[in-house]
């Protein structure tokens, strides 16, 4: 690691007065609402000021007061747990997408592992793919939750930009996740099982995972481990989320890697939203700097091996957010809408497709009771799914994806590594010769249907 590693805000290198002047500021403050008898202990952040507005802070956010009350009461049992799936959550913090779709947004920014492949230049290769990483945190910062995945619910993308996708929910408890993408240039493939810390009024998600990478041209495999990522003011307040620490990718292949160094929101917004790190070589030789907002843009320059950019080169823009629809009230990006729309669904879909939830499609259409109402009969579906299986002595078994007997550890816990079987590849061969045109909007959500059954 070069000693100017900007984590750590030593050395003399390009980041390090940078460094050091975020460390001072310290992390956002702030205050504890302990003047509101039954929220003792609550902390309300404000990313855009300081502790003498954190009382202001408290009283804006989302939710009516009769509202909060009652989701503080169900809540605050929860203190210090894993909430991913122990908790009834109501609507109106939802957004009308699954995990499974919100899984499909790495692919926005697809082309720049088609240039990672492309490149002759090793490290170039990790700039294009590290900042195809890290273009999706636009989207994670939206303060909406997805909805979580019916057992056997999938989604599918076809041809977008010559990537088709594939999703899986795998199981149900815990929850996880399976994705696979591919088009000329790359393969990708997922395994996901989030993990959280309900911290009161924030929550911490652990991005319990396996992502990689593999770029067809040379056979090269990339490992991504990202940050964790910290929502705050969940009750009281603005809900806004964070991604402070550590995004590594390495290539298994030479030992090249890449870290970077998500900032933490300090003092009036200070360093929020910005990322620095290098390009490494085997050897652990800085080759090339990058710098940038997770929100806005990544650049990129080569380095001395102190770290210190090369004379006689500058910085150069690699990758650049697209432009957002304003006012859009669930913040979503454009692609985000294409994500939900059936101009990216392939012929023939799968009836257990996220698009087809009701509840999903009913939230869209602004119809918040309606949604919560098939939410709650689509849950309950599932436990009377969960009870036939377990009065049959059967078990579930994923339709697209297989069990490996691979268990990766990952810095949060470890993993069951979950690999693509290859049967959906020939599923979809057989749907786009079909002479079947059904209008995919007729279609009946049901992600039963194709369910496997093993004793």
């Amino acid at each position: 690691m070069a000693p100017n590693d900007p984590k750590n805000g030593g050395g003399s290198g390009f980041f390090a007065s940078l460094a050091s002047s975020i460390s001072s500021l310290g992390s956002a403050m702030t205050k504890s609402v302990n003047g509101l008898v039954g929220y003792e202990g609550l902390e309300v952040i404000n990313p855009e000021g300081s502790t003498e507005d954190a009382a202001e802070e408290a009283n804006r956010g989302r939710w009516k007061q009769e509202d909060r009350d009652g989701y503080w009461k169900m809540m605050q049992k929860y203190i210090g747990s894993d909430v991913t799936s122990m908790v009834t959550l109501p609507v109106i913090i939802f957004e009308p997408m699954t995990m499974l779709q919100k899984m499909a947004e790495l692919m926005e920014y697809s082309h720049l592992l088609d240039m990672a492949d492309q490149t002759e230049d090793p490290y170039m290769r990790m700039v294009y793919a590290s900042s195809w990483a890290i273009s999706v945190y636009f989207a994670f910062q939206r303060t909406w939750k997805p909805f979580n995945p019916i057992l056997g619910e999938t989604y599918e993308m076809a041809n977008y930009n010559g990537v088709n996708f594939i999703s899986e929910q795998v199981s149900h408890h815990p929850p996880m996740s399976a994705g696979h993408a591919e088009n000329e240039h790359f393969t990708y493939d997922c395994t996901s099982k989030l993990k959280t810390k309900f911290l009161g009024n924030s929550i911490d998600v652990y991005p319990v995972g396996r992502t990689r990478v593999t770029l067809k041209r040379d056979g090269v495999v990339l490992d991504l481990v990202p940050p964790l990522t910290k929502v705050h003011n969940l009750i009281f307040g603005r809900t806004w989320v964070d991604s402070p620490g550590e995004m590594i990718m390495t290539n298994l292949t030479t030992g090249d890697k890449v870290v970077l160094y998500f900032q933490p929101c300090g003092w009036f917004g200070s360093g929020r939203y910005e990322v620095d790190g290098y390009v490494y070589n085997a050897s652990e030789e800085p080759k090339i700097l990058m710098t940038g907002k997770w929100n806005e843009s990544m650049s990129y320059q080569q380095c001395d091996g102190e770290g210190e950019p090369l004379p006689g080169t500058e910085l150069k823009e690699v990758w650049k957010l697209a432009d957002a629809p304003k006012d859009d009230k669930y913040q979503y990006t454009h692609f985000a809408h294409k994500i939900n729309s059936f101009d990216t669904a392939p012929k023939k879909l799968l009836p257990s497709d996220s698009r087809l939830r009701p509840d999903r499609y009913a939230l869209e259409m602004g119809d918040m009771s309606k949604s919560g109402n098939e939410k709650s009969s689509m849950e309950e579906r599932q436990r009377a799914e969960k009870r036939t299986r377990e009065e049959k002595g059967q078990s579930f078994t994923p339709k697209w994806f297989d069990i490996t007997e691979e268990v990766t550890p990952t810095p949060w816990g470890d993993l069951e590594v979950y690999q693509f079987n290859g049967k959906y590849l020939e599923h979809r061969e057989a749907a786009d010769k079909s002479e079947d045109n059904t209008d995919p909007k007729s279609i009946t959500f049901n992600p039963w249907q194709f369910q496997d059954m093993s004793t």
